[in-house]
């Protein structure tokens, strides 16, 4: 069997919004480390990426927006296409730090459609909610999308992406809104309550595309059980009856509950089944063929490390056990930083991530979100919305 790959370079954490912004590359310092001090990358090559070129970027962005991101550095205030405001201010090279994430997300993708591996995986990429033409939440450039189309391009016909960041992937939906060939699926906390606002039950795709959009809008104080409930009463039926070639996934980890940006209350341990979960699905529905992509995450110190070890673990087949105490030399290098920040002690929150079946006719705010989603897309995949076993 193939190894799976892991892309990752120094160079990436200059993808740097800057000053006090949340959106802080530390994040991927501090996982790599972890990783890396829990012996989790033994023995792994670290693949390094290219910036993409135009070319790729062009697959989803408008040109005069890259032309704007490229010259945004040296044009002033008053930029436009998004850019230059507090969710996405103007930094150095934000060209080709940008482009670098797009290539990261790229060299998976190309690892997996070579058939150099089944498993790929890219903790820097995730940026989903860059649009054809502007900068959004975070994102310059959409490597998602540019990595699914490229994917369409290079011998996958059915691509399944699931987006399980605590925010809607709406850059991901809006680029394949009405293409059959991609299903999107995102579980989010509800847009009534959470940026950007969209992500309804009710968005299902249009034209050729209807119902290849899929969404789960979930409660604020959503916990580990509600969430995989939700996950269990839709997406493995979706992906059962779609059939795809290849699951692609966006892993942000701002749906845990110490996440200064969000609401939900997931825990490390429900990260951890999430993506235990989703290689299972990978080798149930796609051959085994899994792109995992990084995402949103903004406790720097207790959360992401941890969930994205994790990740990597799961995609390497290298899991990491919950009651694993934290390295002490991670420890140190964090104190030595941060002395006065409260630090995890193993890679457990403790929490129990057993969860119920679905069943129609419950009237929990969890139940009412799963009974919307499956009546507004399972009739346009020939599933019945209100038998369970669907």
């Amino acid at each position: 069997m193939e190894p799976p790959a892991v892309v990752w370079d120094p160079a990436l954490l200059g993808y740097d919004l800057g000053g006090e912004h949340p959106f802080n590359p530390v994040r991927l310092q501090l996982t790599i480390r972890l990783a890396a001090e829990l012996g989790v990358l033994d023995g792994v090559p670290l693949l390094v990426p290219e910036a993409a070129g135009d070319a790729e970027l062009l697959r989803i962005h408008a040109n005069e927006y890259l032309e704007a991101v490229k010259q945004a550095p040296m044009a002033g205030w008053d930029v436009g296409h998004g850019l230059g405001t507090a969710d996405n201010p103007v930094f150095s090279d934000m060209h080709e730090a940008s482009a670098l994430v797009v290539g990261s997300t790229l060299l998976a993708a190309r690892k997996i459609a070579e058939g150099e591996a089944r498993r790929a995986v890219n903790i820097a990429g995730g940026l989903h909610h860059a649009m054809r033409d502007h900068a959004a939440g975070f994102c310059v450039y959409n490597d998602c999308a540019i990595a699914i189309s490229w994917l369409l391009d290079h011998g996958f016909e059915r691509i399944a992406y699931v987006d399980t960041d605590v925010h809607h992937g709406d850059g991901v939906q809006a680029a394949f809104y009405e293409d059959p060939r991609v299903l999107t699926i995102s579980l989010h906390q509800h847009p009534f309550t959470l940026w950007p606002g969209t992500g309804y039950s009710a968005e299902t795709g249009r034209g050729a595309g209807d119902g290849m959009a899929v969404n789960i809008p979930l409660p604020p104080r959503t916990h580990d059980q509600g969430w995989l409930r939700a996950f269990h009463a839709v997406v493995p039926s979706l992906l059962a009856q779609f059939q795809p070639q290849l699951l692609v996934t966006q892993c942000g980890v701002d749906s845990h509950e110490e996440d200064p940006l969000a609401d939900l209350s997931l825990s490390v341990d429900g990260h951890r089944t999430i993506y235990t979960t989703l290689r299972e699905l990978a080798e149930r529905y796609a051959g085994g063929k899994w792109l995992a992509i990084g995402g949103g995450g903004y406790q720097l110190i207790r959360v992401v490390p941890r969930s994205w070890t994790h990740l990597l673990a799961t995609v390497l087949g290298r899991d990491v056990e919950p009651s694993t105490p934290i390295p002490p030399g991670w420890m140190d290098m964090v104190r030595a930083a941060a002395p006065q920040a409260e630090l995890p002690v193993t890679m457990s929150d403790g929490a129990d991530t057993g969860h119920r079946p679905w069943s129609d006719g419950d009237d929990d705010p969890v139940d009412i979100a799963i009974r919307d989603t499956r009546r507004a897309v399972f009739p346009l995949h020939g599933l019945d919305p209100d038998d369970p076993r669907d």
